[in-house]
Protein backbone atom coordinates (compact mmCIF):
# COMPACT_ATOMS: atom_id res chain seq x y z
CA UNK A 1 0.00 0.00 0.00
CA UNK A 2 1.16 3.49 -0.73
CA UNK A 3 -0.24 6.78 0.84
CA UNK A 4 0.66 10.01 -0.68
CA UNK A 5 0.76 13.12 1.64
CA UNK A 6 0.22 16.59 0.36
CA UNK A 7 0.67 19.83 2.16
CA UNK A 8 -2.47 22.21 3.22
CA UNK A 9 -2.91 25.60 3.50
CA UNK A 10 -2.57 24.87 7.28
CA UNK A 11 1.41 24.44 8.16
CA UNK A 12 -0.19 22.09 11.71
CA UNK A 13 -2.16 19.89 8.91
CA UNK A 14 -1.34 17.21 6.57
CA UNK A 15 -3.31 15.14 3.75
CA UNK A 16 -2.83 11.29 3.85
CA UNK A 17 -4.53 10.17 1.05
CA UNK A 18 -4.14 6.04 1.28
CA UNK A 19 -5.28 5.17 -2.59
CA UNK A 20 -8.80 3.82 -1.44
CA UNK A 21 -12.07 5.18 -0.19
CA UNK A 22 -12.07 6.61 3.55
CA UNK A 23 -15.54 7.15 3.97
CA UNK A 24 -18.19 6.30 1.64
CA UNK A 25 -20.38 9.84 2.36
CA UNK A 26 -20.28 12.39 4.29
CA UNK A 27 -17.19 13.67 6.62
CA UNK A 28 -15.97 12.75 10.10
CA UNK A 29 -14.07 14.79 12.24
CA UNK A 30 -12.21 14.31 15.33
CA UNK A 31 -11.15 17.62 17.06
CA UNK A 32 -9.37 15.41 20.18
CA UNK A 33 -8.91 12.05 21.00
CA UNK A 34 -12.07 12.05 23.37
CA UNK A 35 -14.53 12.10 20.39
CA UNK A 36 -12.58 8.97 18.85
CA UNK A 37 -14.26 6.22 20.30
CA UNK A 38 -16.34 4.85 17.30
CA UNK A 39 -13.52 5.36 14.70
CA UNK A 40 -11.01 2.87 14.67
CA UNK A 41 -9.15 5.13 12.33
CA UNK A 42 -9.12 7.97 13.97
CA UNK A 43 -8.25 5.70 17.75
CA UNK A 44 -4.89 4.31 15.64
CA UNK A 45 -3.85 7.87 14.37
CA UNK A 46 -4.35 9.40 17.87
CA UNK A 47 -2.30 7.02 19.31
CA UNK A 48 0.59 9.23 17.87
CA UNK A 49 1.93 11.57 20.14
CA UNK A 50 1.64 14.90 19.14
CA UNK A 51 -1.22 14.41 16.82
CA UNK A 52 -4.25 16.57 18.08
CA UNK A 53 -6.63 16.28 15.72
CA UNK A 54 -8.54 13.68 12.25
CA UNK A 55 -11.29 14.58 9.88
CA UNK A 56 -11.61 11.55 7.69
CA UNK A 57 -13.11 12.90 4.34
CA UNK A 58 -14.15 10.24 1.07
CA UNK A 59 -10.82 9.53 0.37
CA UNK A 60 -8.48 11.42 2.42
CA UNK A 61 -7.65 11.70 6.32
CA UNK A 62 -6.10 15.10 7.32
CA UNK A 63 -3.83 15.10 10.45
CA UNK A 64 -3.29 18.15 12.32
CA UNK A 65 -0.34 18.39 14.86
CA UNK A 66 0.57 20.52 18.14
CA UNK A 67 3.00 22.95 17.51
CA UNK A 68 5.75 21.60 19.41
CA UNK A 69 5.50 18.95 17.39
CA UNK A 70 7.66 18.32 14.15
CA UNK A 71 6.40 16.84 10.83
CA UNK A 72 9.03 14.93 10.57
CA UNK A 73 9.03 13.04 13.98
CA UNK A 74 5.22 12.35 13.57
CA UNK A 75 4.88 11.71 9.64
CA UNK A 76 6.13 8.22 9.85
CA UNK A 77 4.29 6.91 12.50
CA UNK A 78 1.05 8.30 11.31
CA UNK A 79 1.63 6.77 7.67
CA UNK A 80 2.58 3.38 9.96
CA UNK A 81 -0.73 3.90 11.76
CA UNK A 82 -3.20 4.75 8.54
CA UNK A 83 -1.51 1.72 6.46
CA UNK A 84 -2.20 -0.66 9.89
CA UNK A 85 -6.11 0.46 9.60
CA UNK A 86 -6.33 -0.56 6.08
CA UNK A 87 -4.78 -3.87 6.47
CA UNK A 88 -6.74 -4.91 9.58
CA UNK A 89 -9.96 -4.71 7.64
CA UNK A 90 -11.65 -2.49 10.31
CA UNK A 91 -14.04 -0.03 8.72
CA UNK A 92 -13.21 3.89 9.60
CA UNK A 93 -16.00 4.24 11.72
CA UNK A 94 -17.97 1.50 13.81
CA UNK A 95 -21.34 0.29 14.60
CA UNK A 96 -24.15 3.00 13.91
CA UNK A 97 -21.67 6.01 13.51
CA UNK A 98 -22.45 7.34 10.29
CA UNK A 99 -20.68 10.19 8.94
CA UNK A 100 -21.85 13.62 9.15
CA UNK A 101 -23.52 15.26 6.15
CA UNK A 102 -22.77 18.44 6.92
CA UNK A 103 -25.02 21.29 7.02
CA UNK A 104 -27.20 21.72 10.24
CA UNK A 105 -31.22 21.94 10.10
CA UNK A 106 -32.48 24.59 9.84
CA UNK A 107 -36.46 25.93 10.33
CA UNK A 108 -38.03 29.10 9.72
CA UNK A 109 -38.63 31.86 7.11
CA UNK A 110 -35.40 31.85 5.59
CA UNK A 111 -35.59 27.91 4.38
CA UNK A 112 -35.16 29.12 0.31
CA UNK A 113 -32.28 31.17 1.27
CA UNK A 114 -30.84 28.72 3.38
CA UNK A 115 -31.42 25.98 1.00
CA UNK A 116 -29.67 28.65 -2.02
CA UNK A 117 -26.54 28.76 0.47
CA UNK A 118 -26.13 24.93 0.77
CA UNK A 119 -26.58 24.72 -2.97
CA UNK A 120 -23.21 26.71 -3.29
CA UNK A 121 -21.53 25.87 -0.27
CA UNK A 122 -22.19 21.62 -2.01
CA UNK A 123 -21.25 23.36 -5.74
CA UNK A 124 -18.71 25.52 -5.30
CA UNK A 125 -17.31 25.71 -1.90
CA UNK A 126 -16.48 22.02 -0.33
CA UNK A 127 -15.25 20.59 -3.62
CA UNK A 128 -12.49 23.03 -3.12
CA UNK A 129 -12.15 22.93 0.59
CA UNK A 130 -11.81 19.28 0.05
CA UNK A 131 -8.71 19.27 -2.07
CA UNK A 132 -7.09 21.38 0.96
CA UNK A 133 -7.99 18.47 3.75
CA UNK A 134 -11.01 19.91 4.71
CA UNK A 135 -14.85 20.81 4.93
CA UNK A 136 -17.03 23.68 5.49
CA UNK A 137 -20.59 23.09 6.61
CA UNK A 138 -23.98 25.83 7.32
CA UNK A 139 -24.27 25.87 11.24
CA UNK A 140 -26.99 29.00 10.60
CA UNK A 141 -28.32 32.18 9.10
CA UNK A 142 -29.83 35.06 10.97
CA UNK A 143 -30.40 38.36 10.13
CA UNK A 144 -28.55 38.14 6.90
CA UNK A 145 -25.30 36.80 8.54
CA UNK A 146 -24.42 33.44 7.17
CA UNK A 147 -22.65 31.14 10.26
CA UNK A 148 -20.42 28.56 9.19
CA UNK A 149 -18.26 25.60 10.79
CA UNK A 150 -15.10 24.53 9.57
CA UNK A 151 -13.58 21.37 9.93
CA UNK A 152 -10.31 19.24 9.10
CA UNK A 153 -7.63 21.68 7.47
CA UNK A 154 -9.66 24.49 7.44
CA UNK A 155 -10.14 24.69 11.52
CA UNK A 156 -7.18 27.01 12.69
CA UNK A 157 -5.23 27.33 9.18
CA UNK A 158 -4.33 31.16 8.99
CA UNK A 159 -5.69 31.79 5.55
CA UNK A 160 -9.21 31.01 7.12
CA UNK A 161 -10.48 34.79 7.69
CA UNK A 162 -9.11 35.40 4.58
CA UNK A 163 -10.93 31.86 2.90
CA UNK A 164 -14.45 32.87 4.40
CA UNK A 165 -14.46 36.56 3.54
CA UNK A 166 -12.91 37.51 0.50
CA UNK A 167 -14.48 33.83 -1.51
CA UNK A 168 -17.30 32.28 0.21
CA UNK A 169 -19.22 35.44 1.42
CA UNK A 170 -18.37 37.50 -1.90
CA UNK A 171 -19.62 34.32 -3.77
CA UNK A 172 -22.82 34.30 -1.77
CA UNK A 173 -23.48 37.81 -1.24
CA UNK A 174 -22.87 38.11 -5.35
CA UNK A 175 -25.69 35.05 -5.66
CA UNK A 176 -27.44 36.05 -2.78
CA UNK A 177 -28.53 39.66 -2.10
CA UNK A 178 -30.01 39.15 1.37
CA UNK A 179 -26.55 37.73 2.67
CA UNK A 180 -24.57 40.38 4.39
CA UNK A 181 -21.72 38.74 5.91
CA UNK A 182 -20.19 35.34 6.83
CA UNK A 183 -18.95 34.11 10.07
CA UNK A 184 -17.10 31.06 11.80
CA UNK A 185 -18.78 29.04 14.26
CA UNK A 186 -17.00 27.21 16.80
CA UNK A 187 -17.65 23.42 16.94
Amino acid sequence: MFIQTESTPNPATLKFLPGQTVLETGTADFPSADTAGKSPLASRIFAVEGVTGVFLGNDFVTVTKSDATEWDHVKPAILGAVMEHFQSGQPALEGDSDASGGHAEHTGEDGAIVDQIKELLDTRVRPAVAQDGGDITFHGFERGVVYLHMQGACAGCPSSTLTLKMGIENLLRHYIPEVVEVRPVAA
